[in-house]
């Protein structure tokens, strides 16, 4: 199924006050990204990367330029729209932000609860549970969950509305190298599977090479990209990516 969005992003500016002075978040950013993409954004801590997330999913509103996310203009959305658009949008943090008195099944079904849908909310929650391989953890706590099985319910959640983008902001950043790796090998297979569009923000280049572009942040700039073709290999993916670190 192919129903991601494409991404436009164009001049795009953020600045942050802090103190008498102000912070340049991001400066004239501008890429696109193919729908049903995976786009990795690297760069160090401060590079930008949670500032572009952020405002490609109307968490925050842009200073200048504009995004556009399918037939959404966002940095154009009245506040009202904003919610409604966010809807379509699936987020997965470094932090999980599970609630911890719910069980798996009820935190991947919470972002349903307020709306009416045309599907039965708890078996959407069942199956999703069931597709990051948490199927019998349904009514764990996530106190009783590892790192690892955490972000696979924090995932699970993010497309229980089914959506069009998946915005992973640092998704293995509290995880050990080889439970990080198993994260992104899930999110490239439900991507496959549900042909959403994804990003992924990171600062670990084994991490970006799962993505089939990478977008490279620093100081708020884009300052190179790459594009990956599916049959290289992931060694040569990895001294590609340190090639960008050297040109920085």
């Amino acid at each position: 199924m192919d129903r991601g969005a494409s991404v436009e992003v164009e001049g795009l500016g953020k600045r942050y006050d802090s103190g008498a002075r102000s912070v340049l978040a991001l400066s004239d950013v501008t890429f696109a990204a193919d729908a049903g993409s995976v786009v990795g954004v690297m760069g160090p801590s401060g590079s930008g990367k949670s500032t572009l997330l952020h405002l490609i999913g109307a968490m925050d509103t842009a200073d200048d330029g504009r995004v556009r996310v399918g037939e959404y203009d966002v940095t154009g959305l009245p506040q009202g729209a904003q919610a409604d658009y966010r809807r379509h949008i699936g987020f997965v943090f470094q932090r999980f932000h599970l609630l911890p008195a719910l069980t798996a099944l009820d935190n991947v079904a919470a972002p349903l609860l307020p709306h009416s849908v045309d599907f039965d909310k708890q078996e959407r929650a069942h199956a999703l549970l069931a597709a990051v391989g948490l199927g019998e953890r349904a009514e764990a706590l996530p106190a009783e969950l590892s790192g690892g099985e955490q972000q696979r319910v924090a995932i699970a959640r993010a497309l229980v509305n089914d959506p069009i983008l998946l915005l992973a902001d640092e998704p293995t950043g509290n995880l050990d190298s080889q439970t990080g790796t198993e994260i992104m090998e899930l999110i490239v297979a439900l991507q496959s599977e549900h042909g959403m569009t994804v990003f992924v923000a990171t600062h670990d280049a084994v991490v970006a090479s799962f993505c089939e572009r990478i977008i490279r942040l620093s100081d708020g700039r884009v300052v190179d990209e790459l594009s990956v073709p599916s049959d290289v290999d992931t060694s040569d993916v990895l001294k590609r990516i340190s090639g960008l670190d050297a040109v920085t």
